[in-house]
């Protein structure tokens, strides 16, 4: 999916730096007041030292890969391959890899909100150091993604299998925290199935690269806007700050301006900024009811079945039935169920239990331990049966009570 076109750029040159090498123990100003749906043109570091603590909902990285190029690499044709190359992926040692993974990852959770969290996506050759450093600092994994690249960079030499995917690491700020999930949504966004830990998403190609003068590309780790768009959407909510380290050209913030979230990007090289700030400005933010996601059961306000009773949605004495009209009971004033059928009754004859919740009596019934009342039992209403858990949207709207 390819939310912008491409965009021509007059000056994108292919940088010599983008992030420079951590300077630890450089002390920096206090940081000032929270300010969204910017650009922080400088270093990595020295930046996120400006945000104020706590006030980051949701933090996507991709930070240099260190992927310990020895040369150019070349296509069996002797032509070069167009990789990363550029001075910020070069790092002297793994030590000195870990002491700036170490130096953002400590920042990045000084920043984020208590229930706050990261996603950081790297290759081989650096997401297993980057997810030790992060599981040192007190971070709590949630899962491991598999980013699938269902058209990936061919293996030119053949030593090797095709470098086909990357993994994403989403972890929040500490054990204790309860980060955002779209349960519901990523459900209904798959058909209805469960969303899974391997995600099938081409690579950014097309329309969607952008491109310097001379049509190369104006970035060489330029992620789709397709991934980011599910990163956002499955572990933010409208309004949410999301902020990106490791900007480049703005992706996170091209993709987060369209779901409604707040933004915030750090990138050092002005080309980048450059290309950055005018590809977003050309996004359109959807409207408040295009963002409305699924929501999860959960986490709804609770409407117990003695209230459908009191306000009068069901009236005692009103006949319930199984799905299939076989079973049927009676609702009695004080929102238990009486069972009412020569079925029911002999499927629940090694019980004295006739009469109870309308989760325990589901169970009864079907001679199971547990059992969701509000999706079995049914009321009829135009000689059609509904399931009564419709009604608890009638009884928050007479209880003035809304979803959090």
């Amino acid at each position: 999916m390819s939310l912008l076109k491409q965009t021509e750029f007059k000056k994108v040159s292919r940088p010599d730096k983008t992030h420079r090498k951590p300077r630890i123990g450089v002390s920096a100003p206090s940081p000032e007041p929270l300010s969204a749906n910017r650009i922080i043109h400088g270093d990595c570091l020295a930046a996120l030292a400006q945000i104020p603590g706590g006030s980051i909902d949701l933090v996507f990285a991709d930070p240099p890969y260190n992927l310990q190029l020895a040369g150019d690499l070349l296509r069996p044709n002797d032509t070069r391959v167009d990789g990363v190359d550029q001075a910020w992926d070069k790092f002297a040692s793994f030590a000195e890899y870990d002491q700036f993974s170490r130096a953002w990852l400590a920042e990045v959770q000084r920043v984020l909100k208590p229930n706050g969290a990261l996603w950081v996506i790297g290759s081989d050759h650096n997401i297993f150091r980057v997810g030790a450093a992060l599981q040192d600092l007190g971070f709590w994994i949630q899962n491991d993604v598999v980013w699938r690249k269902t058209n990936p960079m061919p293996n030119f030499r053949g030593k090797r299998f095709t470098n086909a995917h990357e993994t994403m690491i989403w972890a929040a700020r500490d054990q204790k925290a309860k980060p955002t999930f779209n349960y519901e949504a990523m459900k209904a966004f798959n058909d209805d199935l469960q969303m899974r830990s391997d995600w099938l998403i081409p690579i950014c190609s097309g329309p969607e690269r952008l491109r310097d003068d001379g049509g190369r590309k104006a970035h060489p780790t330029q992620k789709p806007e397709a991934l980011l768009h599910r990163v956002i959407l499955s572990s933010s909510k409208p309004g949410d700050v999301v902020l990106d380290p490791f900007f480049g050209t703005g992706t996170t913030g091209a993709v987060a301006k369209r779901l409604g979230r707040q933004w915030i990007g750090i990138e050092r090289d002005a080309d980048y900024v450059a290309a950055a700030t005018e590809r977003i400005g050309r996004v359109v933010a959807l409207g408040p009811d295009a963002l409305e996601t699924a929501r999860s059961k959960r986490s709804e306000p609770r409407v117990a079945f003695g209230q459908i009773i009191e306000l009068g949605i069901l009236e005692p004495g009103t006949k319930l039935w199984d799905e299939r009209g076989r079973v049927w009971a009676e609702v009695r004033a004080d929102g238990t169920l009486l069972l009412a059928t020569a079925a029911a009754t002999k499927r629940a004859r090694d019980s004295t239990q006739q009469s109870g919740s309308i989760h325990r009596l589901g169970a009864e019934v079907q001679g199971k331990t547990a059992c969701n009342g509000w999706t079995f039992w049914h009321f009829q209403v135009d000689g059609m049966l509904k399931p009564i858990d419709v009604l608890r949207d009638q009884a928050k709207r007479q209880l003035g009570i809304r979803h959090s």
